[in-house]
């Protein structure tokens, strides 16, 4: 992980959490910064079913591109820092995804966060959090709403979008990524631009609600969680 200020790993106190999350949405670059893109790796969690302060089990997955060959996943298991608190998602598994990320084999040109990005109370989702703290190029593409509406009637094909608009601010895309399937709700996270980061979404889901990276990452973060509890019987 690159340099950066102790608080925005792990402030003091909620106030101070909300401090370094407008200081990292501050940070974020919406506008595309990358090169070309060889792997994506997609990341995910797991924990115990209502444990807030348990393990958190994350997992880094990469897919060569372009022809989305599978590569080794990495998994970690962390105690974290503070239990679950609406809106500071990140600061309790930001710990163990930028962990999951740092242990594979090769640095991805790529991240696709089980999560949201720009859509957050203070434009600093998951995707942003683990995005600017690994300085790495993040989508978030999140299964549910955090904050805002949705703009308009969503079409019934692959590729339709509305607007997630907050406070007047577009945040993200509702994006139909499967016919007859409820949408995804993307966000930038950083150096990916809005449209970049649909764009993706669309070229890596193969037909699924979720793109492939997330779903091999939600796989393997399982995989971890199961491993955690067998090892500690």
């Amino acid at each position: 992980m690159i340099d950066r200020p102790d608080h925005w790993r792990a402030p003091p106190d909620l106030r101070a959490a909300s401090v370094a999350q407008r200081e990292m949405a501050e940070a974020a670059e919406t506008t595309d910064r990358f090169g070309p893109v060889a792997t994506i790796a997609g990341v995910d969690t797991s924990m115990k079913w209502r444990d807030s302060r348990g393990p958190i089990h994350a997992a880094a997955a990469p897919i060569a591109w372009p022809d989305a060959t599978p590569l080794t996943a990495s998994s970690v298991s962390v105690i974290p820092p503070i239990p679950y608190v609406p809106g500071y998602l990140g600061f309790r598994e930001a710990p163990a995804i930028v962990a999951a990320v740092e242990a594979l084999e090769c640095r991805p040109d790529l991240l696709i966060v089980d999560g949201h990005g720009r859509p957050h109370p203070r434009r600093c989702g998951i995707a942003v959090h683990v995005g600017v703290l690994l300085d790495i190029p993040s989508i978030g593409c999140a299964k549910t709403i955090l904050c805002g509406t949705v703009e308009g009637d969503l079409g019934p094909d692959v590729g339709d979008r509305v607007a997630l608009v907050d406070r007047g601010e577009l945040v993200g895309y509702a994006l139909r990524t499967r016919p007859k399937t409820a949408p995804v709700y993307i966000g930038s996270g950083h150096r990916v631009s809005l449209d970049s980061a649909v764009d993706w979404i669309l070229k890596i889901s193969d037909g699924r609600r979720l793109p492939l990276p997330i779903r091999l990452a939600h796989d393997a973060a399982n995989v971890a969680r199961r491993n955690y509890a067998a090892a500690d019987q």
